[in-house]
């Protein structure tokens, strides 16, 4: 009866380690494991570390108008050609997304996933986190 007791609790213990580590993966792993969550200040470092990235703006193209990334790409997640223009993109490069504060991006993940997207930022405070911490704004 130990002997069970034992290895049940083994069990239940990698079984709670594992779980863990999975609650932990989108701060932890590398891009291709699903998308990053970031703040504007982390986004910034992220964007001047690899010039390569894409920033990606799901805002309309009002809000758009009104101060954006520099160099974003904007494309309306309210738009009716939403996913077209998201699957015509390179799912090879890599993208920062974002809105105004990181609800309608954060609906459009699944989207990127689906299309198996390999690396994904999302800033999940959208552009308003980014012109909170302070971070340029173009027009």
């Amino acid at each position: 009866m130990r002997k069970l007791a034992l290895f049940l609790f083994a069990l239940s213990s990698i079984a709670l380690i594992s779980c863990e580590r999975e609650s932990g993966v989108a701060e932890t792993t590398a891009p291709a494991a699903g998308p990053i969550d970031l703040d504007g200040a982390k986004a910034a470092e992220v964007l001047a570390s690899d010039p390569s990235i894409v920033v990606l703006d799901v805002r309309t193209p009002e809000e758009f108008a009104e101060g954006h990334i520099k160099g974003a790409l904007n494309i309306d997640f309210n738009g009716d050609d939403f996913e077209k223009k998201i699957a015509e993109l390179d799912p090879a490069k890599p993208y920062l997304l974002h809105c105004a504060a990181g609800g309608r991006s954060g609906q459009a993940l699944p989207l990127f996933e689906k299309l198996k997207f390999n690396q994904l930022y999302h800033l999940r405070s959208g552009f308003g986190g980014w012109v909170a911490d302070g971070q340029p704004v173009e027009k």
